[in-house]
C-alpha cells in the first residue's frame, strides 16, 4: 500500500481547496500537501491584490466564468463561517473615452450572461460611488468585494491538520515515477508514495506537468505585477475597486485601484516580463527562466504583436512618473507623493505557441498525475469550486 492516497503538490490556495474538498468527501483517505517554501500561500496567493471577482470578465460558458461564480459564493460561505476577513465593497470599470464605451457594453453583456449582479451608470451615478473618479460611464458590479487570501490558505491549513492530513513545508519536489499501481515522487526530504498526485504548483506547474510525462507545448511565462500604495492621507481618493476598461487588444486588465481588506488601498498592477518566474524585482534573475521565456516562440509571438504596450509596462516599472500618469487616467487628484512602492506578485500565465494567453482554466490528467497546468485570475476566487472539480476528477479515476 503507498503512503498516501493523494499526494497535491503546492501550498497555494488551489492545492489546499483540493486537499480540503478531498478530505471531506473521503475523511479516511491519507493526504498530504507538499510545499517547498516554509509557509502556506508564500507566492501567488499571498501576493495577489485579494480581489473577490464576480465572473463579468469571462467567456460565458468556461470553465473560469462557471468556477469564478459558483467558487465565490462558496469563498463567501467559508469565510463567514470560518471568521476570514472578507466584505464586498463594490466595484466599478470606468469608461474615460467615446473609444471605450463599445467595450463596455461587451463586458456587461458578459456579466448579465454570467448572472453577475451589474448595470451601466452614468457620470453622475459614478461620482456618487467613486467621487474622485473621472469617467463618463462606469459599469457597476455592487457584489465585487475583497479577502484576505492568506488568512483562507491558513485557515485551511488548520482545517486540514485537524482532519488527518499532513502538510509538509520545505519539501521541494525533485522527480516524479509513475508506475502501474502508484506514483513514487523523490524530493528533497526523502521519497513519497502516492496512489495519486495532483499538481498544484503554480508557477511551476508545467515543469511538474513534464516530469509527470504530461506532453505540454504550452509554457508558463512569468509577468510580474507591480503594485503602489496609497499613503494614508490619501485613501479617500479611492472608495470601492476602480478598474479601467480594458484594452482588447491587450492581454492584460490595465492598472486599477483596490480597497483591501485589512485597510489601505493599492494600486497597480502593471504587467513585465519577470527575469525569473520568483522573480519580484529586476534584480532576480534565473538564466534558466529568462532563456526558456526569450526562446519560447510563443513569446516572440506575443512580444511581435504587443511591443508597443510591453513597451509602455516596461516604463511604468522604471518610471514612477508614467505609473502615476496611468492612475490619473481613472483619479486625476493622484500625485506622485500620495503612492509608495509595494510588493509585486507573479503570474503563472500559460501561453500557447500562438502568442495568446491561454484564457481557461487547463486541467490535465496524465495516468495517476492530474495537472492543474493553468490556473490564472479568477483562481484564487475560484479556488474552492475548482479544488471540488480536481477532487471528483480524482475521485472518479480512483
Amino acid at each position: 500500500m503507498p503512503q498516501f492516497d493523494v499526494v497535491i503538490i503546492g501550498g497555494g490556495i488551489v492545492g489546499l481547496a483540493t486537499a480540503w474538498q478531498l478530505i471531506q468527501q473521503r475523511p479516511a483517505w491519507r493526504i498530504a500537501v507538499l510545499e517547498k517554501e516554509s509557509s502556506l500561500a508564500f507566492h501567488q496567493t499571498g501576493r495577489n491584490s485579494g480581489v473577490m471577482h464576480s465572473g463579468i470578465y469571462y467567456r460565458p460558458g468556461s470553465l473560469r466564468a462557471r468556477n469564478c461564480r459558483d467558487g465565490k459564493e462558496q469563498l463567501e460561505q467559508f469565510c463567514q463561517q470560518h471568521n476570514v476577513a472578507c466584505r464586498r465593497t463594490g466595484k466599478v470599470i470606468v469608461a474615460t473615452c467615446e473609444d471605450q464605451l463599445p467595450q463596455l457594453q461587451t463586458i456587461f453583456q458578459r456579466g448579465l450572461q454570467n448572472g453577475v449582479q451589474c448595470e451601466i451608470i452614468d457620470r453622475n451615478r459614478l461620482r456618487e460611488i467613486e467621487p474622485h473618479c473621472a469617467g463618463i460611464g462606469a459599469i457597476h458590479v455592487p457584489e465585487a468585494g475583497i479577502v484576505d487570501y492568506p488568512a483562507v490558505c491558513r485557515k485551511l491549513g488548520e482545517l486540514l491538520q485537524s482532519a488527518g492530513a499532513e502538510i509538509r513545508l520545505t519539501t521541494r519536489l525533485e522527480k516524479i515515477e509513475q508506475r502501474t499501481d502508484l506514483v513514487r515522487l523523490q524530493t528533497s526530504t526523502g521519497f513519497l508514495e502516492a496512489a495519486f498526485v495532483v499538481n498544484c504548483a503554480g508557477l511551476h506547474s508545467d515543469r511538474v506537468a513534464r516530469l509527470s510525462g504530461q506532453k505540454m507545448k504550452e509554457r508558463i511565462v512569468p509577468f510580474r505585477g507591480e503594485y503602489f500604495e496609497l499613503v494614508p492621507e490619501a485613501e479617500h481618493l479611492c472608495q470601492t475597486l476602480i478598474y479601467p476598461v480594458p484594452d482588447p487588444r491587450f492581454p492584460f486588465l490595465g492598472v486599477h485601484f483596490t480597497r483591501m481588506v485589512n485597510g489601505g488601498v493599492e494600486c497597480g498592477p502593471n504587467a513585465v516580463l519577470a527575469l525569473a518566474r520568483e522573480g519580484y524585482n529586476w534584480r532576480t534573475i534565473s538564466p534558466r527562466d529568462v532563456f526558456e521565456s526569450l526562446t519560447y516562440p510563443g513569446f516572440l509571438r506575443l512580444a511581435s504583436q504587443n511591443w508597443r504596450a510591453g513597451l509602455g509596462e516596461i516604463w511604468r516599472s522604471l518610471s514612477k512618473a508614467a505609473f502615476v500618469r496611468a492612475l490619473q487616467q481613472l483619479v486625476p487628484e493622484i500625485r506622485s507623493e500620495h503612492i509608495h512602492a509595494a510588493p509585486a506578485g507573479v503570474r503563472a500565465q500559460a501561453l500557447g505557441m500562438d502568442g495568446k494567453l491561454l484564457d481557461d482554466f487547463v486541467i490535465q490528467r496524465h495516468e495517476r498525475v492530474i495537472n492543474v497546468c493553468n490556473a490564472p485570475s479568477p483562481a484564487a476566487t475560484a479556488a474552492l469550486n475548482i479544488g471540488r472539480h480536481v477532487a471528483d476528477l480524482t475521485i472518479a479515476t480512483n
